[in-house]
């Protein structure tokens, strides 16, 4: 296949209209009565599989009971006080291969109950409510803690502290808190500023200070968070790429798809925003299909999202691939990306190994496929990259900063949390927990309990 010379790049695909209908709400809250049906089909298990399926151990059945009864501030409370980030996570949350994969409707109706809406409708109400902040703080410990990284694990550790009565100094290298809730999720997920309604939420419960425009980059720094500050939790995410060693690599129309998505979320006039009219997206997991929806809303006329191995091993859910394809990406498998092709500096197509599996791991057969693209999007994975981290002597493993199930690091003082954390599942709701459990385990020490 010969590849275009000349590269189609251009915002203002679409009308003014269809950019409001691509990105509005994937998937709107539930009505009222929507919500009161969906909530009767709850069995109440005693012991509810779903409770424990959830990292942030949420009562499921407590919550929805007190939906059914039209207790909605009740059933937010219920949710909050587990997972101070219950609204993002409704939202974005892979509720089909954790509480709903386990709800004992899916055996009886083949349907679970709609946990993660139902969660949804709860929240929503109680954040548009006139008092939305259902929590108070602790009395004043005179404890002071960093946080570096206002991510998901960041926010729900500043918060849980906070509310044991500690004051909170979260510093954070980007304009605006939430870390990937913000510059990391399709929009057609978050809509309407939901990331930063959520953390104003947050920082309603009062003793926490978000000071923006810091990067943890010394040693000096990080030796002066450990001795002015009575803890310090680490919670800044992936900051890398991984990249695809492969020649074309810097071309021109050839990014990093996390990238693409902060861009995105940031741009309020979406029709400025350049897309290819052919746009490739490697990588087999949620970034990459978030990265390749959005392509294809964006205008695209063509999005391929291509994975090196096989539809069972790809880290996006069943349902994620089926939004995909139901937006118009072709998904396809066992193919590895040997060469990016341009003209003029600019990307004009990828060229693909085929892959099969030899002695249980891929290798090419020989054949290749060639791909047009006026795009290139990786979406093949983060790494934490800052050497600092291993030179001010945390201990390390698989790339990411070791810790116990509490989150202490070998560090005396230092907890971790979320993506940064080694042996985790690159969930937001798993770094809500972590955030969580390192903040009490902090308070814990601090108080002498």
């Amino acid at each position: 296949m010969s590849t275009s010379p000349q590269p189609d790049v251009r915002s203002g695909r679409l009308s003014t209209e269809a950019y409001a209908k691509a990105f509005g709400d994937a998937t709107p809250r539930l009505t009222p009565s929507q919500a009161l049906l969906e909530a009767e089909r709850c069995l109440y298990c005693f012991d509810a599989p779903c409770a424990t399926a959830c990292p942030t151990s949420i009562d499921v059945p407590s919550f929805i009971k007190r939906i059914g009864d039209g207790n909605l501030r009740g059933s937010a409370r219920t949710i909050l006080d587990s997972n101070p980030l219950g609204g993002m996570c409704a939202r974005v949350c892979p509720t089909e291969n954790l509480c709903e994969a386990v709800c004992v409707r899916n055996t009886q109706e083949d349907r679970p109950v709609a946990i993660g809406r139902l969660q949804r409708f709860a929240v929503d109400a109680l954040m548009e409510s006139d008092k939305p902040q259902i929590f108070t703080r602790a009395p004043a410990t005179g404890k002071k803690i960093a946080v570096v990284g206002a991510g998901p694990a960041g926010l729900a550790c500043a918060y849980t502290l906070a509310r044991q009565g500690h004051n909170v100094v979260v510093f954070d290298a980007r304009p605006k808190a939430g870390g990937l809730n913000e510059y990391g999720l399709a929009s057609y997920k978050t809509p309407d500023d939901f990331a930063q309604a959520e953390v104003q939420w947050l920082l309603d419960i009062g003793g926490i200070e978000i000071r923006k425009g810091w990067k943890l980059e010394t040693t000096e720094q990080f030796e002066t968070l450990r001795n002015n500050y009575d803890a310090l939790f680490l919670g800044m995410g992936l900051a890398n790429t991984h990249q695809l060693g492969v020649a074309g690599e810097t071309l021109t129309g050839v990014q990093d798809a996390i990238q693409f998505i902060a861009t995105l979320r940031q741009t309020e006039d979406l029709s400025t925003l350049p897309i290819g009219r052919r746009v490739v997206v490697i990588g087999g997991g949620m970034t990459a299909v978030d990265a390749a929806v959005q392509s294809k809303l964006l205008g695209a006329e063509e999005v391929h999202m291509v994975y090196r191995r096989g539809v069972e091993t790809m880290s996006a859910s069943v349902a994620e691939q089926e939004w995909a394809q139901t937006n118009g990406v072709t998904i396809h498998h066992w193919l590895a990306p040997a060469e990016l092709l341009g003209s003029a500096g600019h990307v004009t197509g990828v060229k693909f190994a085929r892959q099969a599996l030899v002695n249980g791991k891929p290798a090419p057969t020989g054949d290749t496929v060639t791909l047009e693209a006026d795009m290139v999007l990786k979406a093949i994975g983060q790494t934490l990259g800052n050497p600092l981290l291993a030179h001010v002597g945390l201990t390390l493993q698989g790339g990411r900063i070791a810790t116990d199930a509490e989150g202490q690091t070998n560090l005396s003082g230092v907890w971790a949390g979320g993506d940064c954390r080694a042996g985790g599942l690159d969930l937001t709701v798993e770094a809500v927990e972590h955030g969580k459990q390192s903040a009490l385990a902090i308070h814990a020490q601090l108080m002498g309990k």
